[in-house]
């Protein structure tokens, strides 16, 4: 595995070490209370520890294929989630401190408030981790003008970010196939990301994903969770002779009536990197054009190729997605503008899905884990 797969994740660790550290010294200059500094304090290690396990064990295969995966998951997220409560209770402390005292008659009331403030970011987790598996059946009608007739109605289910891992079992994925093959679609897809780290279940992951069943078969592509863990070829072997064609830079057609969809595959294309080179090679007139890619921020390039319709995952819809003024803030926000649902650029449309699984923290706020249906409709 190159090293350039893994850039972005360590900016990322360190610009948000750098912001944990400046947060903990602006608390520990505003606290005025030895109890503020030292969850100040305590908070900032163990995110700075969560993350830098995030980024180097998992990231560099050299690193992780030496220790057991279990392990790191349960570090890794025990230290985000910790680091996540302790810092935010420190921010909350820290502002609390500052607001002069009551009268005495509301003292009392003023303590309760303030120790449900310093509660609530391990309620907030609690709630989070249990609905990371709170599966559901997300719909979206995606609108491609002059759609043919025959195309019409045609109803897409797609999987995608399983992340096999000891926060997502296989029993817990099978329940969301079943889901899936409950929809009766025309057509089935999955998009990447079948497990985490080397040393995940892979296998567990495939059985699961093969029982995906429609009328016009199953395919899928991948994502970056195979290069990281040099599934790419075992994955694409496997689930080949199980029914599940994986499209790798390549298309195949298929015919609804008298419609036909060229349904095309890439792997993840690196951020930042050129996207979908040759990839408009595959676009074919007189048919609706439909480009499996893990990550969405290629779209911009899709559109202007040709393609119809990009079918996307990637972003786990932000995982956890704070709404304020109707802006919704996640981390996906910061390397892509297509982080879940339908969006159009000319006359070309995109759908992201959520995914079923959770990376990090495992956890799910304000991004429901999700089987989605894909209904085409004429504008």
């Amino acid at each position: 595995m190159s090293n350039l797969h893994v850039v972005p994740d360590l900016i990322c660790a360190c610009l948000s070490s750098a912001a944990s550290i400046f947060l903990g010294i602006l608390i520990l200059r505003a606290s005025r209370i030895t109890l503020t500094r030292l969850i100040a304090v305590g908070g900032t290690c163990a995110l700075l520890i969560g993350l830098f396990l995030a980024a180097w064990l998992f990231d560099f295969h050299r690193v992780a294929d030496r220790l057991p995966a279990i392990p790191v998951h349960w570090v890794q997220a025990l230290g985000m989630v910790i680091g996540f409560c302790i810092s935010s209770a420190g921010i909350i402390a820290g502002l609390l401190a500052g607001i002069p005292p009551f009268r005495d008659e509301r003292r009392t009331m003023f303590r309760a408030a303030g120790a449900a403030m310093l509660a609530s970011p391990a309620v907030i987790c609690a709630f989070g981790i249990l609905e990371r598996t709170d599966f559901r059946v997300s719909e979206a009608k995606v609108v491609i003008p002059g759609l043919p007739h025959d195309l019409r109605g045609l109803r897409i289910v797609q999987l995608t970010d399983m992340h096999v891992s000891p926060f997502l079992s296989e029993r817990q994925l099978a329940r969301a196939v079943d889901m899936a093959n409950e929809t009766r679609a025309h057509l089935a897809l999955m998009t990447g990301d079948l497990t985490t780290r080397p040393g995940d279940p892979v296998d567990a992951c495939i059985r699961q994903v093969v029982r995906l069943r429609s009328d016009a078969g199953v395919y899928g592509c991948l994502g970056n969770h195979e290069i990281y863990c040099m599934t790419e070829d075992y994955v694409t072997r496997e689930c080949a002779r199980r029914g599940l064609r994986i499209l790798r830079d390549e298309c195949t057609d298929l015919r609804f009536g008298n419609a036909v969809i060229n349904l095309a595959g890439v792997d993840y294309q690196e951020m930042h990197g050129p996207y979908l080179i040759d990839a408009g090679d595959l676009v074919q007139r007189g048919k609706l054009n439909v480009l499996l890619s893990h990550n969405p921020d290629v779209f911009g390039v899709a559109a202007a190729q040709g393609w119809d319709v990009v079918i996307a995952g990637h972003t786990h819809g932000g995982q956890v997605n704070v709404e304020i003024l109707h802006q919704n803030l996640n981390v996906a926000r910061f390397y892509t503008p297509w982080v879940r649902g339908i969006y159009y650029k000319d006359k070309s449309a995109i759908y992201v899905s959520s995914g079923i699984g959770t990376i990090g923290m495992p956890v799910r706020l304000g991004a429901p884990p999700e089987v989605s249906v894909i209904e085409l409709c004429a504008s």
